[in-house]
Formats: C-alpha cells, structure tokens, sequence
C-alpha cells in the first residue's frame, strides 16, 4: 500500500493560514495519516519533488505580495530553469486566505496553483478562496472544501483496514509535553536577553538585545493622541539600514495579565520545564528558550492578549467540566455558530485572557501541556524607522503611536507592543528590547539630487523623517517644506518642529513643519492645493499649502484620506513646470519591490518618469 504521507505547507503574515493548516492538520491525524505542518520557508524545497500528496494555504499581503515565512519559496518556485515534469508525480491542493477589498484578492494564492500546474502537478481541487469580507469569514469557503479534499484524498489513499476516523469529540494528543524540573534548575527571565555579541546580523531567530536610550512623548498632553520618539542603542549588533526600512519588535505580555492568567489556570509561575515533542520529528517552537519558566512562557510567548480564532475554542471545550461551558464552547467551534462567534470576540475585540476569564470552570482545567496548542505565539510588530544612520550612528529611532480605545461597549482596548514600550522607563534601569531590522517597501532614490514628492496618505510621517535625516546629513541644503498628516479630526499640530532640531540650523532651511488644518489663512503667495480632511463638513476640502522651494531636493506632501490614485493626480497638479521631477514614492504595505511598481494606476501621472 502506499504511504499515506500529507505535507502541508503555509504562508501566513498575521497567524490566520498557519492556523488553518493546523486545522488541516488536526483532521489529517484523525485520518490517521503521518501528517506534517511546516511554514513554506522552513521546508527544505528541494525535496518538494519527492512529495506525493501537499496542501497549500496562503495569505496574500500587500499589494498581492507572499507573506514574509515564504518569500524564499516563491523566489525559488518562479525560477525559470525549473523542468516542466518536476511535480508530476505530486497531487496537491491550494486554499487562499485573502481579502476581496483589496485589487489583488488571493493573488499568491492563483499564481502558486498556477505555478504547481505548470510544473506537472495534478490538482485535486480548484484553488479554494477564502474571503475576510464574507459574513461568516473564510471559514464560509474553508468548511465545504475541506469536505471537498478529504473525498478526493480518501479516494487515493484509503484508511488502512480495521482503522475508522477518529471522532472530533475524542481530544488528539498535544504536541509536546512539559518536563518539570528542580528549582535549582531556574535562571531569571533577566539573563534570557542578555545583549551578547551575535554571531549573525539579528534576525527573528536570533533577534539583538538592544539597550533603550530614551522613551519621549512628542504630544502634548492634553492632545487625544499618546505619541512617542524612541531611541535604542544598537551598537554592536551589525544592523544597518537606510531610509524605508522597518525595525521589528518582539514585544510581551504586562505582567498584571501574565499573574491573572496563571491564576487562572492554577499555575506557578516560576516553575522550571523542558519541552518535548509527543511524536518523532515534530520540531520545537525555534523561538523558546530552553529550560523555560512558565512565567517566561506567558510574558515572551503565548499571546494571551489576541483575539482567540475558531480553533481555540474547539480545543477549549474538550477539558469542559461544565456543561453549560461546554455547550457555548462547542457552538462557537461549529460551522452554524460562526455568527455568534464573530459577535462574542470580534465585534468587541475581546482576547484570550478575556475569554478564559468567561469559561472559568473550563479554564481551570486546561493541561498546561495544551497551552502550545491552544494560544498561538507572540507576533513581532513592525516599526517604520524614523532616523538615519547617517546622523544617528548605532541608534534606531521610532514613532510610536500607543494604541488605547474602547469598543461600542465602552470596554478599554490597548496595543500589546505600543502600551508595552510606552511603559518603558530607561532612566529606572537597564531597558533591553528584542529587535531587529528588514528592507522595507518604500525605496527612495539613491541619487540625492533627485528631487522627491513624499505623500504619505494616513500612513505617518517616521520614513519621511528617516530619508530628510539622511539627505541633511548628506550635505542637502535648505527650502524644504515638511507637513505631516494629522488623524481625522485633529485640530491643532501634534509634532513642531523640535521633531527636526538637527534642520533648524542649516543655512536656507525653512520648515513647515505642522499638521493641515481647516484654517484657510495660509502665508504666502504662491499656493499649490493640497487636501485634507474637514471635522466640521464631514468631507474632504481644498486648502491652500505654501511649498516654499521646489529647487531643493525635498518637498513633502502628505494627503490624508485620499487613494493613491488621487493622492498622485494631486501631486501632479501642484507641481510646477520648474521643479525637476524624477520620482514619487507612496508607501505600500508589505512590498518587497519599488514604489512605482506597486502603483500601476499611476502611469497617467508623471509620463515622462513611468514609462
């Protein structure tokens, strides 16, 4: 008989394709199946051509960009000397996670099934596209063609005589369990980031302990909005970067929710474990440490603050105790109870610990050896980088804007990463904090006599401050007008001009450095338009923006609540026939490639430059 081996393999950006293919995965192991879960860019590629029978799933980001766990993948994959029979003995299946908001909805995921087809795969389903917009979520399109899939792969390979499908009320096995040890065995969370010198340029793996210099609110107090300049010393790490690149941040969890958790659960939290794998083969979690204190694992690794998915409480109801709990718990998880689901967690944004806190009964009765299971890790969030190693060698600044709202129900809400790092006193200590560095999508021009239309259209201000450092640290001189973009319905200017002391004192300098408001009275006699956004009207108005020189290399207009497309018919129509354009960059979430690539609605705009 032949082996009944499932691979699949997932690109996922924000958890939702990984946690899909752990449920593949789940009900794989129910059809008794030998059965791995791996990120497209853990898998070693090369033997993709021995495999028989593969699920794909994944995300698309971006302007229909792979998501970064399988960039290496895709760039392999698409090479052209790759022979049409490599696959040929494959069959496999490809499920899109995807938004149809955006232009390229589930574009990875057509061109990966198309790209599997023309290598000599055997499809054994179209490409399923699942859909955030659909009432029900993805799982609206995931559900039937799961039903789909396991038909046509039980058809192949047929359980072996004598085994049935297990039961989804029968609870599967954890993937590892935990080995308790002496207490002479505990080191400190604080020797687990010690600043050691890397051996490598840090990465997500291996990030780089980085010392914080200094935590600076740049808003006034009474302003609605908490932002805040942070420094870090990153002296020693072998981190560059340039104008456009993105720092990323491994925050964790505050320890008043790391108590009530443990609570909660009825555990210690500074009992010491080892983590092992139930079944040969399956990997550890690269980014614990081991030994591992259980209060380590809930600060630095599980995300109890999240918004728990379907899969959560599927798991969750299998340890109920109560039937009441249980019965909630099994209609969140089913098929028919997804509308209720969406209500109870993400309509109010409600997290893990919330939730946990809701099944009382059912939490304190969660095997620890489950948690890895059940809570999936800490993300790491992405920071634009708002300095320049020109003028700031060995230090990465950032703007923070620190999330804090509250839902239609008045429950208060607030960032892991931004309240954790506003928390942050580094005159009370020794303030260390995990980072490292990746290119961003924004690529600004290598030529610094090339003149720059900057707009930022709701997307900040921090790579525009990064690139004006750069070029002032050049040797660039004067006439620059820089104008940020406020949140809808701000009023007064939230950043002055001490944002860009190091400018002030160049000859020729003149900065405009404040928000657009609904003031008409604008200095000046020349008036280009620009756009902003009008609290009182409810609408976007024109206003008049003096641009105090076009000869220099900087000009920055950011429009908020305008497209691109708009945002670049804008562009065109203030420029005057005197200012020597070369290029526009927008920002463009998750792009690996220029600008003007990313932006083919905007080849009206400035012909002489896209063609």
């Amino acid at each position: 008989m032949t082996e009944r081996r499932l691979l699949i393999l997932f690109g996922s950006q924000t958890g939702t394709a990984q946690d899909t293919a752990e449920r593949i995965g789940r009900e794989a192991k129910r059809r008794h199946f030998q059965c791995r879960v791996e990120a497209l860019d853990s898998y070693d590629v090369a033997n993709l051509i021995n495999e028989l029978l593969v699920v794909f799933v994944c995300a698309t980001t971006g302007q229909g960009d792979p998501p970064d766990n399988m960039k290496m993948f895709w760039r392999f994959l698409f090479r052209k000397n790759l022979p049409p029979t490599s696959l040929c003995q494959m069959d496999y299946a490809v499920l899109g996670l995807g938004d149809s908001s955006y232009p390229k909805f589930n574009f990875i995921a057509k061109k990966l099934h198309k790209r599997v087809l023309q290598l000599g795969g055997n499809p054994l389903l179209p490409v399923a596209l699942g859909d955030d917009q659909h009432d029900l979520g993805p799982d609206a399109v995931v559900d039937p063609w799961l039903l789909a899939l396991w038909d046509k792969i039980l058809a192949l390979y047929p359980l072996p005589p004598g085994l049935e499908v297990i039961s989804p009320d029968v609870c599967l096995p954890p993937r590892y369990t935990l080995h308790y040890l002496a207490e002479d065995s505990l080191h400190s969370d604080s020797s687990l980031l010690q600043s050691t010198p890397p051996r490598t340029l840090p990465s997500e793996l291996h990030p780089f302990a980085a010392r914080m210099v200094s935590n600076q609110r740049v808003t006034a107090e009474s302003h609605f909005q908490d932002v805040r300049l942070i420094e870090f010393d990153v002296t020693g790490s072998g981190i560059t970067f340039s104008a456009g690149d993105v720092v990323m941040i491994q925050p964790q969890n505050c320890p008043e929710d790391v108590q009530q958790f443990c609570q909660l659960l009825r555990l210690d939290p500074d009992k010491c474990f080892l983590l092992k794998p139930t079944e040969p083969g399956t990997a550890l979690p690269a980014h614990l440490l081991q030994p591992c204190t259980i209060r380590h694992l809930v600060t630095h690794y599980l995300d109890i603050s999240c918004v728990p998915r379907r899969s959560f409480f599927e798991l969750l109801s299998h340890f109920s105790t109560n039937e009441l709990e249980r019965e909630k718990l099994q209609e969140f998880s089913s098929a028919q109870g997804q509308e209720e689901l969406y209500s109870y967690c993400n309509r109010p944004r409600r997290t893990t610990l919330e939730a946990l806190w809701d099944f009382p009964h059912t939490t304190s009765a969660i095997p620890p050896e489950y948690l890895l299971d059940l809570i999936p890790r800490i993300r790491p969030r992405a920071f634009s980088i708002a300095s320049s190693m020109l003028a700031h060698p060995g230090r990465i600044q950032i703007l923070v804007a620190v999330v804090r709202y509250k839902t239609r129900l008045s429950r208060p809400r607030r960032g892991l990463c931004s309240t954790w790092l506003a928390s942050l006193n580094p005159e009370q200590g020794d303030i260390r904090v995990p980072l490292w560095v990746k290119k961003g999508g924004m690529k600004f021009p290598a030529d610094p006599d090339t003149s720059v239309i900057m707009i930022g259209p709701g997307t900040g201000v921090a790579p525009f401050r990064a690139a004006i450092q750069e070029r002032v640290a050049k040797g660039q001189k004067g006439g620059e007008s820089v104008c940020s973009a406020p949140h809808p319905g701000e009023r007064t200017a939230a950043m002055g001009a001490a944002e860009w002391p190091e400018c002030s004192h160049l000859p020729g300098w003149v900065a405009s450095l404040r928000q657009f408001s609904c003031s008409p009275e604008l200095p000046g006699n020349s008036q280009p338009v620009a756009k902003s956004w009008c609290p009182e009207a409810g609408s976007i108005q024109r206003q008049s923006l003096q641009l105090l020189s076009w000869t220099n290399p900087f000009t920055c207009l950011p429009w908020c609540c305008l497209s691109r497309t708009e945002a670049a018919q804008e562009a065109e129509a203030v420029v005057p026939s005197s200012c020597s354009l070369a290029a526009v960059v927008l920002p463009s979430s998750g792009s690996d490639t220029s600008s003007i690539e990313c932006l083919p609605e905007m080849k009206g705009s400035f012909p002489a430059l896209l063609q």
